[in-house]
């Protein structure tokens, strides 16, 4: 069962939100927060598995929230939400360690998606964020690390990015498993990587997302 800590400023959207992952056979709401402040103090007490944190409270607000619990807890797993999906908050959460980023205006199969995803490690972006990351001029584009990929390379990161298993790749590439592998091991040492974290967290910081992920 994956623990959340729901911090919302708005009682209506934290009911709304709580019922509906309680409804979710894998996920268990442990605690609630009307603000960033009782977010910190209820991460401290509760030590929840996933933190859903809106970024746009009174106080100290979801950013700063996020920064001060990184902090005493870097393995900390952080989704937020807000009604903005795109414009320089979200590099700034990233830049953080928040590891994932949902518009409120997703679905709610997505937002427990999201939820398993960041729980298994992964980073997570709803698809209206990256359509419109995608199109942005972010800084360092043109010096993009990925240029050094060679086109097979790509083809397994684009995949990687995507949320697709070893044998998932290995089967729409028509390659072995351990074929796979070395592709991908190969492409960390190029981007100077150690796991697919690092590499989504690259990704997006060069703009190297395709508006077709669905991640």
């Amino acid at each position: 069962m994956i623990s959340v800590l729901l911090v919302d400023s708005h009682e209506l959207v934290r009911t709304g939100i709580e019922a509906l992952l309680n409804a979710a056979e894998d996920i268990a709401v442990v605690g609630v927060a009307k603000s960033g402040e009782e977010a910190v103090d209820a991460m401290a007490t509760l030590s929840p598995d996933v933190v859903l944190m809106d970024v746009n409270m009174p106080g100290i607000g979801g950013i700063e929230a996020s920064r001060k619990i990184l902090q005493d807890n870097p393995e900390a797993k952080i989704i937020t939400l807000s009604f903005n999906n795109d414009g320089p908050i979200t590099p700034q959460l990233f830049k953080l360690g928040v590891l994932g980023f949902i518009s409120k205006n997703s679905p709610v199969d997505e937002m427990i998606n999201a939820i398993r995803k960041v729980m298994a490690g992964d980073c997570y972006l709803s698809a209206d964020v990256v359509n419109n990351l995608a199109t942005q001029g972010l800084p360092g584009y043109y010096e993009s690390p990925f240029s050094k990929l060679s086109r097979r390379e790509s083809e397994v990161v684009n995949l990687i990015l995507q949320g697709k298993s070893i044998k998932e790749m290995s089967e729409l590439l028509i390659l072995s498993d351990k074929t796979v592998n070395t592709y991908r091991y190969r492409l960390y040492d190029k981007l100077n990587i150690k796991n697919d974290v690092e590499l989504t967290r690259l990704a997006f910081k060069f703009g190297h997302i395709d508006t077709a992920l669905i991640w």
